[in-house]
């Protein structure tokens, strides 16, 4: 499914276009699209590409820093409808091996265990989440550079919340635990319809040195949360869920992040080792082992190569 999304974003919509496109899209014959169970989506509209011009990074920018009472940001159907359907439909048949269930006096609840083999529509959501351009974007607008992915899913994946659940005020972690990276954001998309406030299990952004709750986020179906990882974002859903007809709570979640070497030069480490070099080049590494690493530092921005 991966090789469907290295093509740009801007192919022409022709087929199932998202509330708001070009009613003349629907006169068109169909032609790329992705097809999973029987539904044709139509690849250039998995995500809404009026998000991603110049001016709405900006703007999605600083409503980001604006967020209460942490920098976060809420969006409203980002992905394709159809597509974040066929997504919910799988929560129903991943293997039982697939969850892991974790309780505790803080947090209950259920996970996709690390690196589980997702079925194709969840995939392709994690897929799109983890190309180029859409970290790129993700970048863009949270003002971190270089950001890095997890195809294993550490602490992402599948989340699913079952009557009574609660998750207690906490910040995540700081690290990767297997990778060392470091944790800059999470990105959460919410799967549940027609969902009621009064059921509790809403995402609550709380404020530590007031200790009480500023903002609630409802877990609405095709709502999503950018939230970057800081020592103030404290969260959590405190409230027990209680849906009348035990419906579960239901999110697709993916971790973002840094290497502590970002940014840094690292001379040579970061160029190809040649066996057989050119006396030329041999010099100017030997004069290189004799200079301080400050002056081919400004030697290279001098000439542009920093």
């Amino acid at each position: 499914m991966s090789a469907v999304l290295s093509f740009p974003l801007d192919t022409p919509v022709l087929e199932q276009p998202l509330a708001g496109a070009s009613p003349e899209a629907l006169f068109h014959p169909p032609t790329d699209f992705v097809s999973i169970r029987g539904v044709r989506l139509p690849r250039a509209e998995l995500v809404d590409r009026s998000l991603f011009t110049p001016e709405a990074r900006e703007r999605l920018n600083r409503q980001l820093m604006a967020g209460s009472p942490f920098p976060h940001l809420v969006l409203e159907n980002i992905f394709h409808p159809a597509l974040l359907e066929l997504v919910a439909e799988e929560f129903d048949t991943l293997p039982g091996n697939g969850w892991a269930d974790i309780k505790s006096r803080y947090e209950s609840t259920r996970r996709s265990v690390l690196g589980v083999a997702l079925q194709p529509a969840s995939q392709l959501y994690f897929d799109i989440l983890h190309s180029g351009w859409f970290i790129d974007w993700l970048s863009s607008i949270s003002g971190v550079d270089y950001l890095l992915s997890d195809p294993k899913l550490f602490g992402g994946g599948l989340h699913e919340s079952r009557t009574g659940a609660t998750f207690a005020v906490h910040r995540d972690f700081n690290r990767h635990r297997h990778l060392g990276l470091k944790n800059e954001m999470v990105f959460i998309t919410y799967l549940n319809k027609g969902w009621n406030p009064d059921w509790g299990s809403g995402l609550e952004l709380w404020d530590k040195k007031q200790d009480r709750c500023v903002t609630t986020v409802q877990p609405e179906f095709g709502r999503t949360i950018l939230l970057p990882h800081g020592p103030t974002s404290y969260h959590g859903h405190t409230k027990p869920l209680q849906a009348p007809d035990g419906r579960p709570r239901r999110s697709v979640a993916a971790y973002f992040y840094t290497s502590p070497l970002v940014g840094k030069q690292h001379g040579d480490e970061s160029a190809s080792v040649f066996m057989k070099t050119h006396r030329v080049d041999q010099a100017k590494a030997f004069a290189r082992m004799l200079t301080p690493p400050v002056f081919w530092l400004m030697a290279r921005k001098m000439t542009g190569r920093a």
